[in-house]
């Protein structure tokens, strides 16, 4: 291992219903034992706060290995390190975003606490288990996320011997065995933590995250990707295999009842879907189900989080997904970004008004939809405002969170420096997007002076996690924190009936699959596909894959379930189309158009590369097929 000189910034946010740990400086780990490190209580929270320090930081946009890498959205910033996962363009010599080295960092520095915080003779036992307690919730997390990116790991049960020779060192383990290990551990950890964290605690492992956390990683277990013979060839120094050798259909009953666990006991814990449509000062969207959609990721510590990332770095107020989808200004200008853009894929993945799919609903003119339509609904865009059908007649979740021509995008002006005060489009909160050239979130001013960059590539942009209050000035400024969910009670939910109906049991399936429609404001399953399709199980697969990539939409979600699905060749390996974006009337913009930004999948991609560094070092390291 790598010596660990791990610091990182303090970060406190203040904001209004809570405040969220804050990653500290602590003394290097090759003084552990120093009076330094363990001088006091305060000292010892340091040091437990650098242990969560190596997880991976999923808003901010440039660094984010599954933020802006699914097929959900194209973006006007493919020079940044994160366009390499879309591009197919990273391997094992150069993995582009790797956290191999650093989740096993994570580990160690876990492990010294452990070893270590035993010996403070000031400490009470129930300290000292509660903070063994929770580096025992980041060990079962760092090798979480390690099968989600590799598959079979190692598995790091005790503090690594920095002096071990090369005969010593571990090699990968087989990957049920790694599966078992992360869920005991999680089970251990939820033993010893509280239900839930308020205040400077909030983000804090909790036990409710760590038995959410055990019946995701049993999903990822039960899904196709893992759950097969795909990788049965491959096995280790010794010969022995690491993955499955056939798909075993029990490990969808064992990720049923860890999910039934889990829910049970978040419900029991005040968890429950996102409603509240008073949060936030701008008055837009006044429609309430698109108001709580809105609002669902910004209100911290709101009861559909079940567990989030507090960290305040100065790159996700400055290069997370708020700045970088903000809508242009006054036209001719180019103050913000206006560059995270919706794909025709993911924008046609939304229902319609009906709850269903556009090209199955009946009512729909699937046919006509890009042709010139008027706005007559304020829910909708500006009345009377010109559009396309397209973007009529569809869910409150695409209302919520994407902008298009006409279309509204909540934001707050500053009037003392503001972006949008001359613009007259704006309305006292919110702005009217225009994306033909000229207008103002178009690629630019004329045919003769088209932008390169800070521009909405398929004329759509995201909204998703913008918040309505940001008060938009002229030039880059740091975007309005909040804490960054990484499991909410809708994730639960819909791997709870992704698990059902694997399992066959459709009506519970149905139930909460209806949870998040209903929360969605679309009707029932069965009250939508009354009449057009049987509901069986093939069917309902489809349907709960497409509400969570519909649901998760832009929430780190897209880039591991289309690869647990084996859907990669599918989604990612195709070119990423949207509306001409160098179009002077709305008629000649509305056209489906196929972009020259390379995109690309392999078979062999579906698990993520071991760095051929470490492989080199450890000849008891297989590396993954294909790399």
């Amino acid at each position: 291992m790598k010596k660990l000189y791990k610091y990182a910034g303090t970060a406190i946010l203040g904001l209004s219903m809570t405040s969220c740990l804050g990653f500290l400086d602590i003394v290097p780990d090759e003084i552990p034992t120093s009076a330094d490190a363990f001088m006091d209580e305060a000292a010892i929270d340091r040091f437990l706060y650098s242990c969560y320090a190596y997880m991976p930081m999923p808003a901010y946009g440039s660094e984010s290995i599954d933020l802006m890498t699914g097929d959900e959205v194209i973006t006007a910033f493919e020079h940044e390190k994160f366009s390499q996962f879309p591009k197919g363009n990273y391997t094992a010599a150069s993995p582009g975003i790797s956290y191999w080295d650093t989740f096993f960092q994570g580990l160690r520095q876990c492990y010294l606490l452990i070893n270590n915080v035993g010996t403070v003779t000031y400490l009470s036992q129930d300290k000292i288990d509660a903070y063994k307690t929770e580096a025992e919730f980041l060990i079962a997390y760092y090798h979480y996320l390690l099968v989600r990116c590799y598959g079979s790991t190692i598995l790091i049960k005790e503090e690594p011997d920095a002096t071990s020779s090369v005969e010593n060192y571990l090699g990968r383990s087989p990957l049920d065995e790694c599966v078992d290990f992360v869920c005991e551990t999680f089970d251990k950890a939820a033993a010893g933590l509280p239900t839930t964290r308020t205040g400077k605690d909030y983000g804090r492992a909790t036990s409710i995250a760590a038995k959410a956390l055990k019946a995701k990683m049993l999903v990822y277990a039960a899904s196709p990707l893992l759950n097969s013979d795909r990788y049965k060839d491959v096995v280790d120094s010794e010969g022995n295999h690491l993955f499955p050798l056939t798909a075993d259909p029990s490990k969808w009953t064992k990720a049923k009842t860890a999910l039934e666990e889990a829910i049970t006991l978040a419900k029991g814990a005040g968890h429950e879907l996102y409603t509240n449509t008073t949060y936030g000062d701008n008055t837009y969207p006044k429609d309430p189900v698109q108001r709580s959609l809105r609002f669902n990721l910004l209100e911290p510590g709101n009861p559909d989080i079940i567990w989030a990332d507090c960290r305040d770095d100065g790159g996700i107020k400055y290069y997370g997904i708020q700045n970088k989808s903000l809508p242009g200004g006054v036209a001719a200008k180019d103050p913000l970004w206006n560059g995270v853009s919706p794909t025709w894929a993911m924008l046609s993945r939304f229902y319609t008004e009906n709850g269903l799919p556009i090209d199955e609903d009946p009512e729909y003119n699937f046919a006509g939809r890009l042709s010139t339509a008027t706005i007559t609904d304020d829910k909708n865009g500006a009345v009377n405002g010109k559009t396309l059908y397209f973007n009529l007649h569809r869910e409150p979740r695409y209302y919520a969170w994407i902008a298009y021509e006409s279309g509204w995008f909540e934001i707050t002006d500053n009037t003392s420096n503001g972006t949008y005060t001359s613009e007259p489009t704006y309305k006292d909160g919110r702005l009217v997007t225009g994306f033909i050239i000229g207008e103002n979130s178009s690629r630019g001013p004329s045919l003769n002076n088209m932008r390169t960059s800070n521009y909405a590539p398929t004329c759509f942009l995201n909204k998703k996690g913008v918040h309505p209050d940001y008060k938009v000035q002229t030039g880059t400024q740091a975007a309005p924190a909040y804490p960054w969910p990484l499991m909410r009670m809708a994730d639960l939910y819909l791997l709870y009936a992704e698990a059902c109906v694997e399992c066959n049991d459709l009506s519970k399936a149905k139930e909460y699959l209806n949870k998040i429609r209903e929360h969605a404001g679309i009707p029932t399953v069965e009250t939508a596909w009354q009449g057009i399709a049987d509901l069986n199980q093939a069917k309902l697969r489809d349907i709960v894959r497409r509400e969570r990539m519909i649901e998760c939409y832009l929430e780190n979600q897209n880039f591991w379930d289309v690869r647990r699905w084996l859907m990669g060749d599918e989604c990612f390996n195709r070119k990423v189309q949207g509306l001409k974006n160098d179009a002077t009337t709305l008629e000649t913009m509305s056209q489906v158009v196929t972009y020259d930004f390379e995109r690309k999948f392999a078979a062999h991609q579906y698990l993520l590369p071991i760095p051929d560094s470490d492989v080199r070092k450890n000849p008891k390291i297989k590396q993954n097929p294909g790399y």
